[in-house]
């Protein structure tokens, strides 16, 4: 087997070439970093194969899918992703458009087009990174929950459309909550409680990916968040999950 795995340098993404690598899976690893994914490929015991692309550029995603479109890929995983803090009136508009074209478009391409020739042999997984802020509405980080939101719903759909048709080409969204990486960094935000290590997200991503699940919660507590976030009406969710973010100044 081969996967694809786009920002593959850092966190929940390099962990996950980490297990596949171990299951004895090719590699194909694509983020902006070459110097990172070539320390990453020389400890990795299969092929693996560096793909350098800033995937918030359109181009760039049509160039990462006509480099590897031959390469006979089984597994696709949108992982590349970055989050933004702060009122809407305070984060700059060219990071949020960056954001929507990193966070969304380039999952939607991707998914697309790996998912034409999945179907054309049948087979494949595609695993989209998405996260819990899909769920509701997120203050103070407005845009980064909008394009979670995006990323769950079009996976789901997807799922349904795959299940109905009876294809054998399975698609899942990973929901994790907070994870211990450096995405608090790159999002200007003190640390959050209850994190999970990227190791255990990844693994669970990957496992309920092979289960054909369509939506994956790593963890008890982010499960329990999401039977109880059913129960609750969107003004009060609205106020919980402002004031779960206004403590991360």
């Amino acid at each position: 087997m081969k996967a694809l795995i786009t920002g593959a340098t850092s966190g929940i993404g390099r962990d996950m070439a980490i297990i596949l690598a171990k299951r004895g899976i090719d590699l194909i690893i694509a983020s902006r970093d070459t110097k990172k994914m070539q320390a990453l490929a020389r400890h990795l015991p299969v092929n693996v194969k560096i793909v350098t692309v800033d995937l918030s550029k359109e181009s760039d995603c049509y160039y990462l899918y006509n480099e590897v479109k031959e390469e006979n890929i089984d597994i696709l995983i949108n992982n590349a992703g970055f989050g933004a803090f702060g009122y809407s009136w305070e984060v700059p508009l060219e990071t949020e458009l960056n954001m929507l074209d990193l966070n969304v478009r380039a999952v939607h391409i991707l998914t697309k087009l790996f998912l034409q020739d999945f179907r054309k042999k049948d087979s494949g997984y595609i695993l989209n990174v998405a996260s819990s802020a899909g769920f509701l509405a997120g203050p103070l980080m407005s845009t980064y929950y909008a394009t979670k939101s995006y990323v769950l719903r079009f996976t789901e759909a997807i799922h349904e459309e795959l299940r109905r048709s009876g294809s054998n080409v399975k698609i899942s969204a990973l929901c994790p909550g907070h994870v211990e990486t450096g995405f608090d960094k790159r999002a200007n935000v003190r640390h959050s409680i209850g994190g999970l290590t990227s190791r255990k997200v990844a693994k669970s991503g990957i496992n309920g990916m092979f289960r054909g699940d369509v939506v994956i919660l790593p963890g008890i507590l982010m499960k329990l968040t999401y039977i109880g976030e059913k129960f609750l009406t969107e003004p009060l969710m609205l106020k919980v999950a402002y004031t779960a973010q206004s403590k991360k100044r």
